[in-house]
């Protein structure tokens, strides 16, 4: 049995952020329609305690495959030469459940995750937002600076970091890099202040962002934060934002930016607009007037791994690229 293995320089060779925007967007409009399989996923803590296996299945319509991320989440990772998110994203074609690729997860996540930002923020930002802060100096980090910079004219950027030295090299690298200035901020308010897009990428436990620190008008992609106990914003943050996510089951479940101002009593289940697959689809309004502040909660879904892997696949096949082995 043939597979063919795709490796992280594959990906990023075949995967470039605008294109994967466009599969994503088509990802999550199927899933909005219902006409892709994408169940809970599943995480399995390990007993140190300093990590966690996480699966996530799902099997689409279009393209019509199904397959699986296997991942490890690993948050000490920061600051090390590992990614936190390591693993691989395997394809199965539907005839005869072959298993016909296997493709690096960290890529994938990496892409993936700031092309649904992407998506959200084209669909979601005002037309001339241009001062982006960058919350986080890590992969999401310059994933997010190129996906904003794909949908909207950035003209300026902000990177705030736990760590100052992280800051300052990331501010210095990606300006080079893109022939933007990107100046690094000492606090999140500072680097917030004047933005009118802000992508949160942090591995936050405890809110960082406060609704009195947000401005009129400004859109947030808010991609840390990604379990039940977990946020990013303070409650005030959320009840002032028109909130759109990825899926609202997984929102529902996931999401501790909503589950926690939930539990107090603040916001219900109906403060969660709807689902940007759905905007894709028309079938609900996004922003309704300039002033308003839109966030998008990303949980991140499998369907997004899977269109995206089946993408790079599909080039691969054309271009010779991966290695194929004999299972």
């Amino acid at each position: 049995m043939k597979v063919l293995a795709l490796s992280a320089s594959d990906v990023e060779a075949l995967l470039p952020i605008d294109e994967c925007i466009d599969v994503v967007g088509d990802a999550l409009a199927d899933l909005s329609r219902e006409e892709s399989i994408n169940p809970l996923r599943s995480m399995v803590r390990f007993p140190s305690g300093d990590g966690l296996l996480g699966l996530m299945p799902a099997v689409t319509k279009s393209p019509p495959v199904s397959g699986i991320k296997i991942l490890t989440v690993m948050p000490g990772n920061e600051g090390t030469p590992y990614d936190s998110h390591q693993g691989v994203v395997m394809l199965f074609e539907m005839e005869h459940g072959r298993p016909v690729a296997i493709v690096d997860a960290s890529a994938i996540t990496a892409i993936r995750t700031a092309a649904a930002s992407g998506l959200a923020t084209r669909l979601l930002a005002r037309e001339d937002a241009s001062r982006l802060a960058i919350l986080g100096s890590g992969v999401q980090a310059r994933s997010h600076l190129d996906a904003m910079r794909a949908v909207r004219p950035v003209t300026t950027a902000v990177v705030c970091s736990r760590s100052g030295d992280r800051a300052r090299a990331f501010a210095e690298h990606h300006s080079e890099r893109c022939g933007i200035s990107i100046d690094v901020a000492v606090s999140v308010q500072e680097a917030i202040e004047g933005a009118d897009l802000i992508c949160t990428t942090t591995s936050a436990r405890e809110p960082i962002v406060c609704g009195d620190w947000l401005e009129p008008g400004t859109h947030i992609n808010a991609v840390g934060a990604c379990f039940p106990t977990v946020r990013e914003f303070d409650t005030r943050a959320i009840v002032n934002s028109r909130l759109f996510v990825d899926r609202r089951e997984s929102a529902l479940n996931e999401s501790g930016d909503f589950l926690i101002p939930k539990a107090e009593g603040a916001i219900d289940d109906d403060h969660i607009v709807g689902e940007i697959g759905e905007l894709v689809l028309g079938r609900i309004e996004g922003r309704t007037a300039p002033e308003q502040i839109t966030l998008f909660k990303s949980l991140g879904v499998a369907v997004e791994d899977l269109a995206s892997a089946h993408h790079v696949y599909q080039k691969a096949l054309e271009t010779g690229h991966g290695c194929e082995i004999d299972l």
